[in-house]
C-alpha cells in the first residue's frame, strides 16, 4: 500500500487517543460519513470527478497489504472486536449457518426428479467442491485474520477494484438472502399453525403482484436475530450451539429411523437419470453447503486464528458433508425415489411408516435451521460490511465498533434495515429469482487469489516467472470455462472433455513446476496448485449451470455498483491512499 498508509499506522499522541476514547459512538456529522478531502466541498468533489480516469487507472490494480488490513484498517473501527471464539465456536457457527431448511427441501426434489438414489453422490461431489473452497478460506484466515474475509483476501492479492465488485455483489445477495430467509421462516411457522403459508401476511390489493403480501413476522424475526447478533458475539455463539445440538438430535433421529425402515431394493436403479442427472443435481444441492464464508468473516474475533480457523472450518465442512450424505441415503432407502414427495419429502416419508407426528419435528428443525442461519448470517454480513467501510469504499461510519458490546452495531443496523424492508414487501418467488452467482464467483476468485499469493510477491518475483505464472493461470481458467460451456451446450462425447482436461492438466502442471515466491507462515492448503486449480474448475462449472437470468442479474448489479464506485468509492479510496499532509486535518477531525 502507498507510503501514506504506513504513516497512518504510526501511533497518535496520547491526548488524541484519550479524545478518541471519550468520543460518543452515536454521532452523525458529515465528517463521520465522508471525511475524505474529495467530499469536503462541491469544488473539491468537482475536481475529483474531473480526475476520474487517472484515479481509476491508479486504483484498478492497486493492492493492499497484510499489515495494512491487520493493523491500520482496524483503527478505523476505533474500538477492537473481542477475541472470544475458539475452534469449537467456529465449528458450530459454521454448522448453524450451513445446515438450514434447504436440505429438507432440496434432497427430496433432486432424488425424485434429478438424480434418483444417486443424489447421495451429488451431495458428495458438492461437499468436495465446498471443502476445496474452505481450504482456501482457511489459509487466508490464518494469514490475514480480519473481519470481512474474502473482501480483504481479494483486496490484498487482486486489488481494490475487483474486491469491491465481488464483495458488493455477495453482500447484496446476502441481504436479499436474509430477506428470503425471513419470508421462509414466516411461511414455515404459518404452515405449522394453520397449514397456510400466507396466514400471517397482510394482503394489499393496490400493490403490484409479488409485493402485495406484507410480512410483519419476517421483519420481526430479522430484527430479533440481528438484535441478538448486536448484543454480543459470544452470546450469539452460545445460542447457536444450543439450537444446533437440537438439530443434531433431529438429524440423528431421521438417519436412525430411515436406516431402520430401509429397503435395499429402493436403491435400484441407482442411476435412473444417468451421470448427467448426478452432476446437475450436484450444482443444485451445492447451495445447501453455502454459508461457511460468513463464518470466515469471524477470524478477527477468534482467540488463536492459526489453530481455530482450520479446525473450525475444515472440521465443520467435513462433518456437514457426512451428515448430508447420510440424510440423503436414509431418505432414498426408506422410500422409493419415484414415490418421494418433492414438497415435503421427509414428513411424507415418515407418514408412510405411520409416524405422522414427525412432520412437526421436521418443521421445527427447519425453523431452527433458518433461525441459526439468520443469526450467523447477521454476524458475517455485518463484519463484511465493516471491512468494506474500513477501506472507505462505503462511509467509514459503518466501520465503528461499539465499545461495550465489541460488535459493529452500525454495520449490523445497515444490513438489518435493508433486509427487513425487502422482506416486508417482497414475496418469495421474486426473491428466489436472485441466484447465488456471486457466491461461486467469489469462491473462484479466492482460489485464484491463493495462487497469486503463493506465486507472486511484488518486487520479489522475477518478471519472467510472473509471465509464466500468468500464462498458466489463464490456461487453467480458460479450460475450466471450456468444460462448463461444453456441458451446458449439451456435448456429451468424452473426446472433447478429455482434450480440455489435458489442457487443464498441462496448465496446472506448469504452475507446479514454477518455484513459489511465498510459503504459508503457519498453515496452508496442501497440494498447491492442484487443489486451488480444481476449485477454480469446479466453481466455474457450477457457475455455468446457473442459467441466463443469473448472469443477467450479476451484470446489472455490477453495473449499478460500478456507477457508485466511479462517483463515490473510487475517490474515497484514492484519497485514503494518497492523502498529503495538508489534508490530514480532515482525518483528525473525525
Amino acid at each position: 500500500m502507498e507510503a501514506h498508509q504506513q504513516q497512518q499506522q504510526q501511533p497518535e499522541s496520547g491526548s488524541d487517543d484519550l479524545s478518541q476514547r471519550r468520543r460518543s459512538y452515536w454521532r452523525w456529522r458529515k465528517q463521520d460519513f465522508f471525511p475524505e478531502f474529495s467530499f469536503q466541498s462541491f469544488s473539491s468533489y468537482k475536481s475529483a470527478l474531473s480526475a476520474t480516469c487517472p484515479r481509476l487507472a491508479d486504483r484498478l490494480l492497486s493492492r493492499s497489504s497484510d499489515a495494512y488490513e491487520i493493523d491500520a484498517a482496524r483503527r478505523e473501527s476505533e474500538n477492537p472486536m473481542r477475541r472470544c471464539l475458539t475452534w469449537w465456536d467456529l465449528l458450530w457457527l459454521s454448522f448453524g449457518s450451513v445446515v438450514g431448511s434447504g436440505v429438507f427441501v432440496i434432497t427430496g426434489q433432486e432424488a425424485r426428479t434429478g438424480a434418483g438414489p444417486a443424489v447421495v453422490l451429488s451431495y458428495a461431489i458438492s461437499g468436495v467442491s465446498a471443502l476445496l473452497s474452505v481450504l482456501c478460506y482457511a489459509e487466508f484466515g490464518v494469514e490475514i485474520p480480519v473481519a470481512g474475509g474474502s473482501f480483504s483476501y481479494l483486496r490484498v492479492e487482486l486489488g481494490d477494484f475487483l474486491a469491491f465488485i465481488a464483495a458488493g455483489n455477495i453482500l447484496l445477495e446476502a441481504i436479499v438472502g436474509a430477506a428470503g430467509l425471513g419470508r421462509s421462516w414466516s411461511s414455515y411457522l404459518a404452515s405449522l399453525v394453520k397449514n397456510d403459508s400466507d396466514y400471517f401476511r397482510i394482503k394489499v390489493d393496490s400493490f403490484a403482484k409479488g409485493f402485495d403480501l406484507l410480512d410483519p413476522v419476517a421483519v420481526a424475526v430479522l430484527l430479533v436475530a440481528n438484535g441478538i447478533a448486536m448484543s454480543g458475539t459470544k452470546r450469539t455463539s452460545w445460542l447457536n450451539l444450543i439450537t444446533s445440538i437440537v438439530t443434531v438430535c433431529v438429524i440423528v433421529f431421521i438417519v436412525v429411523v430411515g436406516f431402520t425402515h430401509s429397503k435395499s431394493s429402493n436403491l435400484v436403479p441407482f442411476f435412473p437419470y444417468g451421470a448427467k442427472g448426478v452432476v446437475q443435481s450436484a450444482a443444485v444441492v451445492y447451495w445447501s453447503y453455502t454459508g461457511f464464508d460468513m463464518v470466515a468473516n469471524m477470524a478477527e474475533e477468534t482467540e488463536k486464528p492459526s489453530r481455530d480457523i482450520p479446525i473450525g472450518l475444515v472440521g465443520s465442512m467435513s462433518m456437514i458433508t457426512v451428515v448430508y450424505c447420510l440424510m440423503a441415503l436414509a431418505l432414498t432407502m426408506m422410500v422409493k425415489y419415484t414415490e418421494i414427495d418433492v414438497n415435503a419429502a421427509y414428513s411424507v416419508a415418515f407418514a408412510q411408516i405411520g409416524m405422522k407426528w414427525a412432520k412437526y419435528l421436521v418443521g421445527i428443525c427447519a425453523l431452527k435451521g433458518m433461525t441459526t442461519s439468520l443469526l450467523v448470517g447477521s454476524l458475517g454480513q455485518a463484519r463484511y460490511t465493516t471491512q468494506i467501510a474500513r477501506s472507505h469504499m462505503i462511509p467509514p461510519w459503518f466501520a465503528l465498533v461499539h465499545p461495550k458490546t465489541g460488535t459493529p452495531i452500525n454495520a449490523t443496523l445497515l444490513v438489518t434495515i435493508l433486509s427487513a424492508i425487502i422482506s416486508f414487501f417482497t414475496s418469495l418467488d421474486v426473491l428466489s429469482s436472485v441466484f447465488s452467482f456471486a457466491t461461486l464467483f467469489i469462491f473462484m476468485l479466492v482460489a485464484v487469489a491463493l495462487l497469486v499469493r503463493r506465486y507472486y510477491v511484488k518486487d520479489v518475483t522475477p518478471k519472467a516467472r510472473l509471465v509464466k505464472f500468468t500464462g498458466f493461470l489463464f490456461v487453467i481458467i480458460a479450460s475450466s470455462i471450456g468444460v462448463s460451456a461444453l456441458w451446458n451446450a449439451g456435448v456429451r462425447g468424452w473426446i472433447a472433455y478429455a482434450l480440455i482436461g489435458v489442457i487443464w492438466f498441462i496448465g496446472t502442471l506448469g504452475l507446479a513446476l514454477i518455484p513459489t515466491s511465498r510459503v504459508p507462515k503457519v498453515w496452508g492448503v496442501p497440494l498447491v496448485p492442484w487443489l486451488p486449480s480444481f476449485s477454480i474448475a469446479m466453481n466455474l462449472f457450477l457457475i455455468g449451470s446457473l442459467g441466463y437470468v443469473a448472469f443477467l442479474r450479476f451484470i446489472i448489479c455490477t453495473m449499478v455498483m460500478l456507477v457508485y464506485y466511479l462517483f463515490v468509492g473510487l475517490h474515497a479510496t484514492y484519497d485514503v491512499a494518497h492523502q498529503p499532509p495538508e489534508q490530514a486535518k480532515f482525518e483528525e477531525e473525525r
